[in-house]
């Protein structure tokens, strides 16, 4: 339990233009405050992230939208009014004092109301707009731990607020709110099926004209190991084949295949290293990222996974896996 002496320690790091790791329902993040543009630039720094890449500005709550953004559509503040606070994202027109660095140099913002209790407390108590990208290096694996963020971010961050393990263990959907009609830039915890049944449209994909946002690299949200996505049905029989050619394997799968039993493989079996992965789409959100991260702890040279099924919440975990794997979208 976070105390309401370490929410006031946070506040007073914030106000003085220094980084928290703040806990969310999605992944932990890396929060400074939104209007000092001193204090946003050490979030670039510390994560090695490029300053073309737009962060997400996490407030109190919905009213506050309107001290960030502009000419604001109906069909946001319903999808504010159903989603927030949760894990969705709205790209709108910005207002003129939003910092460019914020922005990227963007005409947008990209605006959330988070639902953690602990990043509600802090945000209420702070008064004012957190930009918290997640909470790690640059196209690496997101925090889902306070232990993460220390291990992956050290002295860079001035105080973590541990808040236990994150419950979502996604990062949030970005929802192009520019438009006549909402464009999913990036999927996340809240699924596309619940966002036209509350519109009664279905979402549109990202165009060449969308607007930059976070996550939509080919490559991100990587381990240092090499992950490579099995074709269905496959991985058992591509997993054999790299053990025997002496690579150390890890594969991400509910259950092991009876190929991959250790009566099966023998000897071989040294070298491979189960990271159970739930077939339940949600558990196996939450459990995702830390799996990734066991990957490197492990030393391993190659994982395998196969795609899931891409509806509700396996939409968001495809999308994970094949940025893993570096096969993702490109930011436009």
């Amino acid at each position: 339990m976070v105390s309401d002496a370490e929410i006031a320690r946070a506040v007073e790091v914030l106000r003085r233009g220094g980084l928290i790791g703040l806990p969310t329902e999605t992944v932990y993040g890396l929060a400074a405050d939104a209007s000092n543009a001193a204090a946003v630039a050490k979030i670039f720094a510390a994560k090695g992230r490029p300053a073309d890449h737009p962060l997400i500005v996490h407030l109190a709550d919905a009213a506050a939208v309107k001290d960030w953004a502009q000419s604001i559509p109906g069909y946001a503040w319903r999808l504010a009014e159903s989603f927030w606070p949760g894990p969705m994202t709205l790209i709108l027109p910005r207002r003129a004092e939003v910092l460019d660095v914020v922005t990227g140099g963007l005409e947008t913002v990209g605006l959330r109301v988070p639902s953690h209790p602990v990043a509600l407390r802090l945000l209420k108590a702070f008064q004012g707009g957190l930009a918290a990208p997640s909470a790690n290096r640059f196209g690496r694996v997101s925090p889902t731990t306070a232990e993460d963020v220390v291990r992956e971010l050290g002295a860079s961050v001035d105080m973590v607020l541990d808040g236990g393990p994150c419950q979502i263990g996604v990062e949030s959907t970005i929802v192009d709110a520019t438009g006549e009609v909402p464009c999913i830039l990036r999927p996340g915890g809240v699924t596309v099926e619940a966002i036209a049944a509350r519109l009664g449209v279905t979402p549109t994909r990202p165009r060449s004209d969308s607007p930059r946002a976070p996550g939509r690299m080919a490559s991100h949200y990587a381990p240092e190991t090499r992950v490579e996505l099995a074709i269905s049905g496959t991985l058992a029989s591509r997993a054999i084949a790299a053990l025997s050619d002496g690579l150390r394997v890890a594969v991400l799968v509910d259950k092991l295949p009876a190929e991959l039993h250790p009566e099966r493989l023998g000897r071989l079996t040294d070298r491979l290293v189960h990271i159970p992965l739930p077939r339940d789409m949600e558990e196996a959100a939450r459990r995702l990222y830390a799996g990734l991260r066991s990957i490197d702890r492990e030393a391993c040279d190659l994982a395998l996974v196969e795609l899931p099924d891409e509806s509700g919440m396996g939409a968001a975990l495809a999308d994970r896996l094949r940025k893993a794997a570096g096969q993702g979208d490109r930011m436009q």
